[in-house]
């Protein structure tokens, strides 16, 4: 649609926006610079997307945005060293999270991506099951399997 008023939008949404982005990256400078592309994917495709729903549709845009930044950022860290820092910034302690990496890593490792995006709506964010159908334009059912599998393959993993 054409006709999207994408400053609105972003006087509107944007600390909502912002808020997920924080939360997700955990730097302000980073989450500054991933709510603007939000923004500026929205500006983009503003003739593909639907107006009905602007603030789940915002949601999902930065999730994606995050989670892409954070891929990203594991892929391609600036040194080894700053890797390095940054896994021991993030544990609370030594050891604890980065084995919890190892094992979600090997377990999003046998799923499709959208499935790690929807137990991080879920589980993460708290949104319910239709709340996260509707962000991923999956059914009720859908999710609930996706989530299943998940639920199973940890089982897997863990037993």
């Amino acid at each position: 649609m054409k006709d999207l008023d994408v400053e609105a939008w972003s006087h509107r949404y944007g600390p909502m926006v912002l808020r997920r982005c924080r939360r997700m990256l955990g730097d302000e400078d980073q989450a500054l610079d991933a709510c603007q592309d939000v923004f500026v994917r929205v500006v983009q495709q503003r003739a593909r997307l639907n107006d009905r729903y602007p603030s789940s549709l915002l949601y999902r845009i930065a999730t994606n945005v995050c989670l892409n930044r954070l891929r990203d950022r594991r892929r391609d860290p600036a040194t080894q060293d700053e890797a390095t820092l940054l896994e021991i910034a993030c544990a609370e302690e030594p050891g604890a999270v980065s084995d919890a990496r190892l094992l979600l890593d090997r377990l999003f490792g046998r799923h499709p991506e959208s499935s790690r995006t929807m137990a991080v709506l879920h589980y993460v964010d708290g949104l319910t099951l239709e709340q996260v159908a509707e962000e991923t334009g999956m059914s009720v059912s859908g999710v609930r399997k996706r989530l299943r599998g998940l639920r199973t393959s940890l089982t897997e993993i863990i037993g």
